[in-house]
């Protein structure tokens, strides 16, 4: 199957991105569908560090703001010692901001050189400030398998994403956000007091798949002179080419009710692209059924948005075709496209054949436009699972991937 994808990509690889993707979605629309991350549903605990309201200072990015134990209730079992930290980073509009996140240290003691670094980077959660990775118990998926990587004696730095639990919108699936949230957090860290190596690698899934493989790609350049040694990246479930499809909706497109999950994210995107690029009008295109649904996403977690739009028709929430905006498709690549080129450490890529929240085509397009154009990385495919299941299933792959590039 990765041969085929190469050789359409060749010939082009944003044509068949689109064609595959959407296939894909008008053929799963009836399929039931798996939920991307189990979510939380108990109340925010900021363990003393509510940063939703910060006004303070915030410097250079990178700058750690803020540090304090991490609350028992939200750390997790195989972690010896776990804290909450805020620090500076960069926001939509390249303005400094802050963001959250957790760094969770291994009950065994540290190496000389300290405990090799995995910056984690969350699948969908929410975008309102209730749905902050830091401030909630973790999924029992996610329990199991950041448990997995502490028990192999890595430290994990968990961002929030600037905008989840801090002032300001998380920007869902933008590349850049995501990117600099993910390099500052590790940048933080390492003036945190904490036995940390210097030695780094990001993992992520889902919307954290995306975030990771952006973060990867500017990992180099965002850490240049901090001595920070950034080894390479494991992603799983990502959602490339995404924006392809998104330019596509309008009031007869898509055709049929897609599974909730794409919903959920469909709501979440454009939300996230309007508060980005108010200069386009992104609402004025919607319904009213559109903006009653983007005002919902703004604020509700991934929980709350499945049972919101649960049958609902993508199509009913617009008035006009996205492509009625001047400039849309520039503007959606630049906002959420995931790199395919300029990767300078190695790629590992997990997908199931059975996940119906990213569908197959999406990430083995991004794998047949890396391969085209040269780039370092490696494809497992399981061909059993859906997209949750990918992430444990795929630790058999990734274990020794990580255990060679950290050497």
């Amino acid at each position: 199957m990765a041969r085929l994808w190469i050789l359409r990509v060749k010939r082009s690889c944003a044509a068949v991105a689109v064609t595959a993707i959407a296939a894909t979605g008008a053929l799963t629309a009836t399929a039931p569908i798996a939920h991307a991350d189990d979510p939380a549903t108990a109340a925010p605990v900021w363990s003393g560090l509510d940063a939703r309201e910060y006004h303070g200072s915030i410097g250079a990015p990178g700058t750690l703001l803020a540090k304090v134990p991490l609350a028992a209730s939200v750390t997790l079992p195989n972690a010896g010692s776990a804290y909450r930290i805020l620090y500076a980073t960069t926001d939509i509009h390249g303005r400094p901001a802050v963001s959250t996140g957790a760094i969770f240290l291994p009950k065994r003691p540290a190496p000389k050189a300290g405990h090799k670094v995995i910056a984690w980077a969350h699948g969908t959660t929410g975008l309102g400030d209730d749905c902050t990775p830091s401030a909630l118990p973790r999924s029992d998926r996610d329990t199991a398998y950041l448990g997995h990587w502490l028990a192999q004696g890595y430290a994990i730095v968990a961002t929030d994403y600037a905008g989840l639990g801090t002032p300001g919108l998380m920007s869902y699936l933008s590349s850049r956000v995501q990117a600099h949230s993910i390099v500052d957090s590790v940048k933080a860290a390492a003036h945190a007091g904490l036995p940390l190596s210097k030695t780094w690698a990001i993992v992520g899934q889902s919307q954290g798949a995306g975030a990771a493989l952006s973060g990867a790609r500017w990992a180099t350049a965002l850490s240049k002179g901090t001595g920070l040694d950034y080894r390479g990246v494991v992603a799983t479930g990502a959602p490339a080419n995404i924006e392809h499809i998104v330019w596509q909706a309008g009031p007869a497109f898509p055709p049929v009710v897609l599974p909730t999950g794409l919903n959920v994210y469909a709501s979440y995107i454009w939300a996230g692209f309007a508060d980005a690029r108010p200069d386009l009008s992104p609402m004025s295109i919607l319904s009213t059924e559109g903006r009653r649904v983007v005002a919902q996403a703004r604020v509700r977690c991934y929980a709350e948005m499945r049972t919101l739009v649960d049958g609902a028709r993508v199509s009913d929430w617009f008035t006009r075709p996205v492509t009625s905006i001047p400039g849309v498709q520039g503007a959606l690549v630049k906002y959420m496209a995931i790199p395919y080129r300029g990767y300078d450490r190695p790629i590992f890529l997990g997908q199931g054949l059975k996940d119906m929240d990213v569908p197959a085509p999406s990430a083995l397009s991004l794998y047949a436009q890396m391969r085209a154009a040269g780039q370092p990385v490696d494809l497992h495919v399981y061909p059993t699972q859906d997209h949750s299941g990918t992430v444990l299933a795929s630790m058999k792959d990734s274990t020794p991937f990580l255990a060679r590039i950290m050497r």
